[in-house]
């Protein structure tokens, strides 16, 4: 995969680079370090600027966010609220106020975590889906996205451009983060699933001592 980003890259400039992080974005597995810190690499030995090929990838970064903020306002709350209502919310123990629990800490950390989240692997992408479906406000968003995408985008590219052809040993260092990161999250799901579910029972029982009371 990554011979054909270089060669998109090689043969597009600009567009390619927009192109690709438009994808990245949509399909994470697609590695951004390689596109950007390439991208600055090809600053040092093209006619190509630092800046152009930051404005290039941060509005294909903002396209790719904006397609799957509407895949998330597809998917919204309400379908979301029916499907829980059948066998899938039966199986997983949710209910509808949890769907109203997650929305509501959204519409009050969206605009946070949509912009932290851009410096996250895979999550930076993801993020846009809940987004999307608590119906985030798109100025919000688009201002949160590009900021964070911004930032992210010009580092990766300022390094490519100061290592030059050592780019790829820089980009060893981004995989190492990436695994360290994507170990954490998959902890932190674990976590939360398990207090989730802890919860849900202990809920469950106090729910059932109450109706056992109130029959006597």
């Amino acid at each position: 995969m990554q011979d054909w980003i270089l060669s998109i890259m090689n043969q597009f400039g600009y567009l390619g680079v927009f192109l690709l992080i438009a994808i990245e974005n949509i399909f994470p597995p697609i590695p951004s370090e390689v596109i950007l810190l390439f991208g600055g690499f090809m600053t040092t030995h093209t006619n190509l600027n630092i800046v152009g090929m930051i404005i290039a990838s941060t509005l294909g970064s903002l396209v790719g966010a904006i397609a799957l903020y509407y895949i998330g306002k597809i998917l919204n709350k309400e379908r979301l609220k029916k499907i829980v209502s059948g066998k899938v919310g039966k199986i997983l123990r949710i209910k509808n106020s949890d769907i109203d629990k997650a929305d509501q800490w959204f519409d009050t950390k969206g605009n946070k975590t949509v912009f932290f989240c851009r410096f996250i692997p895979i999550v930076r992408s993801l993020i846009s889906i809940p987004a999307g479906m608590s119906e985030m406000n798109m100025g919000k968003f688009l201002l949160y996205t590009t900021a964070g995408s911004a930032i992210w985008n010009s580092v990766l590219v300022f390094i490519g451009n100061r290592v030059g052809e050592n780019w790829t040993n820089i980009l060893g260092i981004f995989d190492q983060y990436s695994h360290i990161v994507l170990i954490l999250l998959i902890i932190a799901f674990i976590i939360f699933v398990v207090f989730f579910y802890r919860n849900k029972l202990k809920k469950g029982k106090e729910e059932k001592q109450e109706e056992e009371i109130d029959d006597k």
